[in-house]
Parts: structure tokens; C-alpha cells; sequence
């Protein structure tokens, strides 16, 4: 492969400003990312998601405690009282605490909030109730569905809208990237066992939305340059458009894992999945970017003719 670490003149840039030769290890990173998608499916499909109670059904309810609770001294509290399985988390505090539990057989909707409320009281602190909440199963069961539906149709607009606006290899490249991001996501779920509920599906959502970020930046210089230097192979063009963009890919992904990171360390339960989630999702999706997108175009012969708008002449003349 060419050495890429000092391009010509002619390639319009500045003798001392060096190009990474990021496809030097573009085999490597393709094995990688089949081990890992192949691993994802085989931890999803043998061991599956831990669905929360938002896709299985059960209740959720607010606690607001006078003094700091003992999660422990909850769960107690609602299994003497006759709920079962309930898992008690805190919402930043330890007097705010969220509890979920399964659908509970005998009790009915109507005595959810002051059969709760009697159960979670405790000696000497008492705690006031907020939103309860109850899903049935087969809505449960409807809403993993249409979660499942909405990723799968995100990933569809995105095929069309990279098309459009630039080619289809790139868009092919661009939508097995999310879906490599997406399934390696929910694999480290799967293997670890982590309760997937409605916050991690958001942070799906946005992984799907921060990774095609990257990838119309990138296609968008790849597209430009093969516009606008001459004389260098598809593979340098890609290597110089990376390099272009890597500055730009570095900040966005360090900024963004700040904010995860804040969440994940000062939001609480409420966020923590979901923050767990986006972390994995980053650094996925900014590996993703550079090496599976533009890679696969590479390998289905993405060329300078593929930028070039042909123009048909509007009058042939005919072969005498």
C-alpha cells in the first residue's frame, strides 16, 4: 500500500503536514469488527436482554422519604406486605428512591397507590408515594416491538438520506456501521446481564444519531476531495480525508464523553444505564466511523466517477 505519510505536492497539501495511513490496518479492524458483531449475535440470541419492566410489564412507583432509606430495609418492607421481586433504585438521593417490581396477580390497578404506600413505610420515616405506574405484559410485550420496529426504520431512513445526499456505497458503508454499533451495544448488554429498558433504547437512538454524525463528515470530505485532488488513488483519498476529519472526531467524542461520564457518575440510578449505553456507543461509533464505513466503500470500488456528475449531451448526432 502506498506510504502515506508524506503525500506528493500535487495532492495540494503542505510538504510537512503528515496523512495517517489509517487503511494500513483495515484488515485487522475488519476482522475485529466481524469478531465482535458474530460474538454480539451469539451472546443475544443464547443468553438474550435482561428486559426491564418497561418491555416485560410490572409497576414502578416514586418514593420520598423524610430521612435517608436503606434500599435493602425497602425491599424488605414490600415483600413482608406480599410484592414480589421488586428492585429499588435511587433517584440522586437516598431519600428519593424509584422501586419496580413484576405485575402482581392479586392485586388490582385501582389499589396500586395505597397498597404501596402502606407497604414502604418504614419506622420512623415515612414516605410519601409519586406516579405509580403499571404495564401490563402484552403492552410490555407491543412497546419491545415497535422499540425494535422504530430502530429498524431509522436504520432504513438513513440508508435513503446517505444515498441522496451522497452515494450509495458510502451508504451501505455508513448503515452496517450503525448496525455494527447497535449490535455490539446490545451484545455487551446481553453478556453482562444489564436491565435494557426505555433509557437504554434512547441511548441507542441517540448512538444512531452520533455515529451517522461522523460518518456524513467523513463522507462529506471523502466526497470533496475526490472532487478536488487529482493523481491520487481512492485509498489516499479516504486516508487524507480521515486525517482531514480526525481533530473534528477526536473533540466531538472527548466532548461528548464528558457529558456521559457526568451522567454516569452524578445522575443517579435513573441514568446510569443509559449513560452506560452511550459510553460503550462512543467509542463503537467513533472506531465505526473510520474504519467500517469507508472501508466497505473502498472494497465495493468507490471512485473518482462516483462524485463526478456525468452530463448527457442533449442532442447526438446519428452514425451516418
Amino acid at each position: 500500500m502506498t506510504d502515506m505519510t508524506q503525500p506528493p505536492k500535487k495532492y495540494g497539501r503542505p510538504d510537512d503536514e503528515r496523512v495517517i495511513n489509517f487503511l494500513k490496518i483495515a484488515a485487522p479492524a475488519a476482522i475485529i469488527s466481524i469478531i465482535l458483531t458474530i460474538g454480539s449475535l451469539f451472546f443475544l440470541f443464547s443468553k438474550n436482554l435482561n428486559l426491564g419492566l418497561d418491555f416485560t410489564g410490572g409497576i414502578s412507583a416514586e418514593l420520598n422519604y423524610q430521612q435517608a432509606a436503606n434500599q435493602t430495609d425497602v425491599i424488605n418492607a414490600l415483600e413482608k406486605a406480599g410484592f414480589k421481586d421488586a428492585m429499588v433504585q435511587t433517584l440522586g438521593t437516598q431519600k428519593d428512591l424509584l422501586v419496580r417490581m413484576p405485575v402482581q396477580a392479586d392485586l388490582k390497578v385501582e389499589d396500586l397507590n395505597n397498597t404501596i404506600t402502606a407497604a414502604v413505610q418504614l419506622p420512623n420515616n415515612p414516605a410519601k408515594v409519586h406516579k405509580v405506574d403499571s404495564v401490563g405484559g402484552q403492552v410490555g410485550n407491543e412497546l419491545y416491538l415497535r422499540s425494535a420496529g422504530a430502530v429498524a426504520l431509522a436504520l432504513i431512513l438513513m440508508l435513503v438520506y446517505v444515498t441522496i445526499r451522497f452515494e450509495f456505497k458510502l451508504a451501505i458503508g455508513a448503515v452496517l456501521s450503525l448496525f455494527h454499533d447497535i449490535v455490539v451495544t446490545l451484545g455487551v448488554f446481553a453478556l453482562m446481564q444489564w436491565p435494557f429498558d426505555l433509557t437504554v433504547l434512547a441511548a441507542l437512538l441517540a448512538i444512531i444519531g452520533f455515529s451517522l454524525n461522523d460518518n456524513i463528515v467523513v463522507s462529506d470530505r471523502i466526497r470533496e476531495n475526490f472532487r478536488k485532488i487529482r493523481g491520487a488513488t481512492p485509498a489516499e483519498i479516504v486516508n487524507i480525508s480521515l486525517t482531514e476529519t480526525l481533530r473534528r472526531t477526536i473533540h466531538t467524542s472527548m466532548t461528548l464523553l464528558l457529558v456521559v461520564l457526568s451522567m454516569m457518575f452524578l445522575g443517579g440510578d435513573g441514568l446510569k444505564w443509559f449513560s452506560v449505553a452511550m459510553f460503550i456507543g462512543v467509542f463503537v461509533g467513533t472506531y465505526s466511523s473510520i474504519y467500517i464505513g469507508t472501508t466497505f466503500a473502498l472494497w465495493r470500488g468507490l471512485n473518482r466517477q462516483d462524485f463526478i456528475v456525468q452530463v448527457k449531451p442533449e442532442f447526438e448526432e446519428e452514425a451516418p
